[in-house]
């Protein structure tokens, strides 16, 4: 059985010989259903009137598997007819990435292919437009390379695959010997998959002046035919991958539409215009870098305030003076720290709590153990903790801070 719908991606009703039938699953002398591999989607639509849900290879075959099992017969001629909507999304993302991928060789140093896929889903935002939701996806390629593809880099590859698809390239396909193939060092290879490269003849995709990749997936027939491109944002699957999402057709618009839209919006909020808008938020992180300074210093003379009045409120246990109390803001490593500060100068312990009651800093000179100490207020109010015998903290205690201090006071400091 033969599949033709790379080598005449255009077609999209034809007439068949169905070969065997296994309940859903049907076989055809001749196919133009585009079978799911190398990252494209099984092709869509009907044969003989029924569904076809899904297309793959299988053991040499083509096999059509339909949403029912059908009423027609082997030996049978049958129309299928292709989702040409669907078809023609297809053959311009996969184009698109072949595009992007020669983006990447003007841009990108030492250049791997490392993967590829279209999207056969539509996305829960994707919505629908005169077009259809089926070309409502999103595609990928993971290139292999050394160089950071920062936000610069990534203007710069839709830049230029938009650039190569508006300079109407013609996109051809051939095949050419394995041998020659694989001794050529223009021709990308997917070397996850090892896509094209199979058999004694590999099917060679060229875009004029642009690309040259194996594959054997279906493309337009010129890059006018792909239409806008939008890039969607980036991310590392791996070890030296990084992987570009991108939108072609209706998708892509909406999202260019939606940015710009987005764009506009916070240059009117920011009282400035789009071209000055980076500038405008430089400005603004820079004003609450400031503004995070001046509260951070705010907030270390309102602890020091705290401390030094719990200093003149400290109680004697034992002979030793102990200052006891609450204070605002710090997490249970920031008490242990203030804890520890506070120490000498007259005092022998500090334990500090947080308002809320969470945590706990405790700080000595050496003479009482700050572990321990630790340890009678949580076995009271729960959570846990640790350190030295100077210092130790603790956190998760189930209390007002109040109520840690009152116990402090009262069981380990001896009272007022």
């Amino acid at each position: 059985m033969t599949g033709t719908a790379a080598a005449e991606p255009t077609v999209t009703t034809f007439t068949s010989t169905v070969d065997r039938i296994d309940s859903t699953a049907v076989v055809l002398t001749e196919t133009y259903f585009y079978a799911e591999g190398g990252g494209q989607p099984a092709d869509r639509g009907t044969l003989g009137g029924v569904e076809v849900v899904d297309v793959q290879h299988r053991d040499g075959d083509i096999v059509h598997e339909l949403a029912e099992p059908p009423s027609f017969e082997p030996g049978e001629s049958v129309e299928g007819v292709v989702d040409a909507a669907f078809r023609t999304y297809c053959m311009r993302a996969h184009t698109a990435s072949h595009v992007l991928y020669g983006a990447g060789r003007r841009v990108l140093a030492d250049l791997g292919y490392g993967g590829f896929d279209i999207s056969a889903t539509v996305p829960d935002d994707a919505g629908d437009d005169d077009f259809g939701p089926a070309v409502s996806g999103k595609v990928r390629v993971d290139f292999e390379t050394t160089t950071e593809i920062d936000d610069s880099t990534l203007a710069e590859l839709e830049r230029l695959t938009n650039r190569a698809v508006w300079e109407s390239y013609d996109v051809t396909w051939e095949q050419i010997p394995r041998e020659e193939a694989l001794g050529r060092e223009d021709i990308a290879f997917n070397t996850k998959t090892e896509e094209g490269i199979q058999g004694e003849t590999v099917r060679v995709v060229t875009i004029e002046d642009w690309d040259v990749a194996a594959c054997g997936g279906t493309h337009v027939g010129n890059t006018r035919e792909i239409g806008p491109v939008t890039v969607l944002g980036r991310s590392n699957p791996g070890e030296g991958l990084t992987r570009v999402e991108f939108a072609v057709g209706p998708r892509a618009i909406r999202q260019r539409a939606t940015e710009h839209e987005q764009s506009r919006r916070a240059a009117r909020a920011l009282d400035t215009n789009v071209a000055e808008l980076p500038d405008a938020v430089a400005a603004l992180q820079s004003e609450r870098d400031d503004l995070r300074d001046t509260v951070a210093t705010l907030r270390e003379r309102l602890v020091d305030a705290r401390i030094a009045d719990l200093r003149d409120d400290a109680v004697e246990a034992d002979g030793r003076r102990w200052l006891v109390g609450t204070v605002a803001g710090l997490d249970a490593n920031g008490l242990a720290d203030r804890a520890e500060g506070a120490v000498g100068d007259a005092v022998d312990v500090a334990a500090l709590v947080d308002d809320d009651g969470q945590y706990l800093g405790v700080a000595t000179t050496g003479d009482v153990d700050a572990g321990e100490v630790v340890d009678r207020v949580t076995a009271e109010f729960g959570g846990g903790g640790g350190g030295r015998p100077t210092v130790a903290q603790g956190g998760g205690l189930d209390a007002d801070g109040d109520d840690v201090v009152a116990f402090i006071r009262d069981t380990t400091a001896g009272g007022d």
